[in-house]
């Protein structure tokens, strides 16, 4: 038993977790999910991303997702990768190699990604827009 809007029966993760299940049922070639791993724990959202990998590379699905604060162990089962800000693609391309280059090229920041940093994270500062925009 699920539940239903008036009786809560399984977690928001669980619900989550179902919600994909769901719409892999009918085995769709194109999967888009709108942020499968929101209110989820790191180890629950990063085993979620590697099944999608796993989906995307064994079954040859392709995965469309939005996600906003991936973990750093997460961010690395990424094949590709497109990071906006303020509305506009600011990069496309492949997610094990994001061009640093690039990104100087447009002076948002100077010097490499830290050792220890979450790329997400990283892309997420180096991206931000200060409201209201001068």
């Amino acid at each position: 038993m699920i539940g239903s809007a008036e009786k809560k029966v399984i977690s928001g993760g669980e619900r989550k977790r179902t919600s994909i299940g769901v719409e892999m049922i009918t085995d769709p070639s194109v999967l888009m999910l709108d942020e499968p791993t929101s209110g989820l724990d790191s180890f629950k959202a990063t085993s979620i991303v590697r099944l999608l990998k796993s989906l995307a590379d064994k079954k040859g699905k392709t995965i469309i997702s939005t996600i906003h604060a991936p973990s750093s162990e997460a961010f690395y089962y990424f094949d590709r990768l497109i990071l906006m800000a303020d509305g506009f693609t600011v990069y496309q391309g492949d997610a094990g190699n994001v061009c640093m280059d690039y990104f100087r090229n447009m002076k948002r920041f100077q010097g490499e990604i830290p050792e220890f940093c979450n790329p997400g994270d990283f892309f997420l500062k180096a991206l931000a827009i200060n409201y209201p925009k001068i």
